[in-house]
């Protein structure tokens, strides 16, 4: 599957969406492909302030529980609410309605070191 092509990737298998001061961040369509039916989503507080690939949460799916990594530093200003009540939505839009987290970069030049949806396609299809 092509990537969206607004957005930057991790290997850890999570986007990023920038736009202007904020940062939009889930994970993509082959981590929650291969998580399965994900269950619950637990996430950091908002104006909790957190570190590039530092784990941010867990994701629990009817198959495993994984941690949750960060590709930017920044400070968290919004989790998606939905979420709580509808993990699922992960699995049904994972680069719309399943967000995860909002955060203001705090290290803008970060983003230079992520992966173009080119090079993350990459590693998803290896």
């Amino acid at each position: 599957m092509a990537q969206p092509q607004d957005l930057l990737y991790s290997k850890e298998h999570e986007w990023v969406k920038l736009d202007g001061d904020s940062a939009t961040i889930g994970i993509t369509d082959y981590a929650q492909n291969a998580l399965g039916d994900i269950v619950y989503v637990e996430l950091p507080k908002v104006g909790e302030a957190i570190a590039q690939f530092a784990n941010i949460g867990v994701i629990e799916s009817v198959k495993a529980v994984s941690d949750l990594f960060t590709p930017l530093s920044g400070e968290v200003v919004e989790i998606n609410g939905l979420l709580e009540n509808d993990p699922a939505a992960v699995n049904r839009d994972p680069y719309g309605t399943g967000w995860l987290l909002k955060v203001r970069p705090t290290k803008p030049g970060e983003s230079k070191g992520l992966l173009s949806p080119d090079e993350y396609d990459k590693i998803a299809n290896q």
